[in-house]
């Protein structure tokens, strides 16, 4: 099997600003999430870890041409990422690199590029439970998952979520007030793969969970391109003699 390099791409704010957090996540997320992925993969995966601080966002041109697969957690700066870095991410998933997009990466602008819409949806913090249902149970995604998935803390995201209709939809979630959400969709975009998941709130220990991790590993594989990664050309074509007669 080739390896996968993944780069864990985190914003890095609540990890050094609010002590729940780093309570919580003394490694910062990114590092833990890079951490789980390595324990669950192994050999498969190659991973690194680059965050908002760092110059260009620690996503240079050199360090996407060296990523399969990106994932992506944000919330308190999505207007602080230049555009010429989303340009560049962009580019790179439309030729082949796949993007997993956690939590409140719905509202990157990586994210809402690539979906066209506004990313919005219905939110309540406030230490809810939720229980992830599997409605794809053969998808790659799911495997090894529990249905449902109980998630003993959490923040609730509720529908209307306005992003465009999945390609696949691997889970929905359902919490305390009786609402629901599409929290597993999967899309294609140019030749990358997408899949957005959305439990993973900085205040919870969500990505510390056994089964989370097992979801963002399966992840990693599915996102990872199946052939060698570029755009598609333009070509000039001259009519074929194929439908020529005699």
């Amino acid at each position: 099997m080739t390896e996968i390099r993944v780069t864990v791409w985190g914003e890095n704010v609540h990890d050094q600003r609010d002590a729940s957090v780093q309570k919580i996540y003394p490694d910062t997320m990114h590092e833990t999430i890079a951490a789980s992925l390595r324990a669950k993969l192994g050999e498969q995966v190659k991973v690194r870890t680059a965050w908002l601080q760092q110059p260009e966002h620690g996503l240079t041109d050199e360090v996407l041409a060296d990523t399969d697969v990106l994932t992506w957690w944000g919330h308190a700066a999505h207007g602080d990422v230049d555009d010429a870095v989303v340009d560049r991410v962009q580019e790179a998933v439309l030729s082949g690199m796949g993007l997993i997009a956690l939590h409140s990466a719905h509202f990157a602008k990586i994210f809402k590029r690539l979906m066209g819409t506004t990313c919005s949806l219905d939110w309540r913090s406030d230490n809810d439970r939720e229980l992830l249902w599997t409605v794809a149970a053969g998808h790659p995604i799911a495997a090894g998952v529990p249905h449902p998935l109980v998630i003993e803390q959490e923040e609730m995201y509720g529908e209307l979520f306005d992003v465009p209709q999945p390609d696949e939809l691997v889970f929905v979630s359902s919490f305390s007030g009786g609402e629901v959400f599409r929290s597993g969709c999967c899309y294609r975009r140019g030749q990358g793969r997408v899949f957005y998941f959305r439990p993973g709130d900085q205040e919870y220990p969500t990505y510390h969970q056994p089964e989370v991790q097992q979801i963002l590993a399966n992840a990693v594989r599915w996102a990872a391109p199946v052939v060698e990664r570029k755009l598609p050309d333009v070509h000039h074509r001259a009519t074929p003699g194929w439908f020529e007669t005699a």
